[in-house]
C-alpha cells in the first residue's frame, strides 16, 4: 500500500464516523500532512457544522500550520455557498501545497468545480486514490445523485426452515443483539418501508430506540388507506409518508395507480424529489420481492434464526 494509499484509508476511517449523522450531506474524512505525518485529522460530524476539511484544519496539533502541508480527503472539497462556506476555498487560503482526493463529488453542485478552483489557485491536485473504496462509504450518496433514485437495502430475519413470520400472529425472530444492529441499522438510513400487513400484525413503532440516533422517514404502503389512525407508525416520533390508491386526510401521503407494481419505478422518482437518498425495506415478503423483481434492491441483509424453526406461516422472501 503507498503513502497516499494509507493517508487516505485513514481518511474513509475517519469518515464513517459520521454515518447516519450528515444526511443528506456525505461521509467525509480528512487529515492534513507534512514531512510524512498527520498534524491535523477531523470528519464530517453533522449536517450544518463544518465539513472534514474544515474541521481537520481547526484541529491541527498545537505550533503546526498548514501552510504548505497536504490535505488528504475521500471526497473532492465543495466550491459552492451552502450551510457552510466553499472548502476549496479555506484550502486555498491556508496555503496548502497539495491535495489528494478519493473521489470527485457526482453532485451537480460540485462536479469538478472545486478541483478547478485548486488548480486555478496553483494547488497540486491528485485523483482517484482508493476510489473503489471511497465509493463504498459513500454508496447511497452516488447512487442517489447518479441513479437518481434512493439506494435500496432489503432487510429480513427469518426461521431456520425459511419463514418470515407466523401469519396472523407477532414471532419474534431475532434475538436481542440482531434487534439492537436492526436499530442501528435505522438510524443509518433516511427512511424505512413497510406494507400494511406488516403494520396491523406487528404495530410497529419503526423508530431507533435500541440505539442512539436519528429516526428515519416511515414510509408505510396502505392502498386502501384503511390503517387505524392509533397505529404506532402515526405516533409523533418520526415523520410518516402513507403510499396509497386513494386521498387520506390528515395524513402526509403519495397517491399512485396500484394495479401492478410497475408504481415502484414512479414512487422513485417522487423519493428522489424529496431527497430521500436510502430506504431499509424491512417488508414484508410480498414488498420485499415486489422491489427485487423490478431491479430495485441495491443490497441484503438478511439474518437467520438457526434455532427457531415456524413449520408453518409466510414464507421468506425468494431473493438472492
Amino acid at each position: 500500500m503507498s503513502t497516499d494509499e494509507q493517508f487516505m484509508k485513514r481518511c474513509l476511517s475517519l469518515a464513517m464516523n459520521g454515518l447516519g449523522k450528515t444526511y443528506p450531506n456525505p461521509l467525509v474524512g480528512c487529515v492534513v500532512v507534512k514531512n510524512a505525518e498527520i498534524i491535523g485529522e477531523g470528519w464530517h460530524r453533522k449536517a450544518g457544522l463544518a465539513h472534514a476539511e474544515v474541521d481537520a484544519l481547526e484541529h491541527l496539533t498545537p505550533g503546526n500550520v498548514a501552510k504548505g502541508a497536504t490535505v488528504y480527503v475521500n471526497l473532492e472539497p465543495c466550491s459552492h455557498f451552502g450551510r457552510t462556506p466553499p472548502c476549496s476555498d479555506r484550502l486555498i487560503a491556508e496555503g496548502v501545497s497539495k491535495v489528494v482526493i478519493c473521489n470527485t463529488d457526482p453532485n451537480p453542485l460540485v462536479a469538478g468545480r472545486g478541483i478547478e478552483r485548486l488548480r486555478r489557485a496553483g494547488i497540486e491536485v491528485v485523483t482517484g486514490i482508493l476510489e473503489t473504496e471511497g465509493r463504498l462509504v459513500n454508496r447511497r450518496f452516488f447512487h442517489f445523485h447518479e441513479q437518481q433514485r434512493p439506494y435500496i437495502i432489503a432487510k429480513w430475519a427469518e426461521s431456520a426452515d425459511g419463514y418470515i413470520g407466523g401469519g396472523e400472529s407477532q414471532i419474534q425472530i431475532s434475538d436481542n443483539i440482531h434487534r439492537r444492529k436492526v436499530h442501528r441499522w435505522r438510524s443509518e438510513e433516511a427512511a424505512i418501508m413497510v406494507g400494511a400487513n406488516t403494520v396491523r400484525t406487528d404495530n410497529p413503532q419503526l423508530t431507533v430506540r435500541d440505539w442512539t440516533g436519528n429516526n428515519p422517514l416511515r414510509i408505510v404502503v396502505d392502498r386502501k388507506g384503511s390503517l387505524p389512525k392509533n397505529a404506532r407508525v402515526f405516533n409523533d416520533e418520526a415523520p410518516t409518508l402513507i403510499l396509497s390508491e386513494k386521498t387520506i386526510n390528515d395524513v402526509d401521503h403519495l397517491c399512485f395507480d396500484m394495479s401492478d407494481w410497475s408504481w415502484l419505478e414512479k414512487l422513485m422518482t417522487e423519493l428522489y424529489k424529496k431527497n430521500v437518498q436510502s430506504i431499509l425495506l424491512e417488508g414484508g415478503s410480498q414488498l420485499l420481492e415486489a422491489f427485487y423483481k423490478a431491479g430495485l434492491i441495491d443490497e441484503v441483509r438478511r439474518y437467520i434464526n438457526n434455532n427457531l424453526y415456524l413449520k408453518d406461516g409466510i414464507k421468506a422472501p425468494l431473493i438472492k
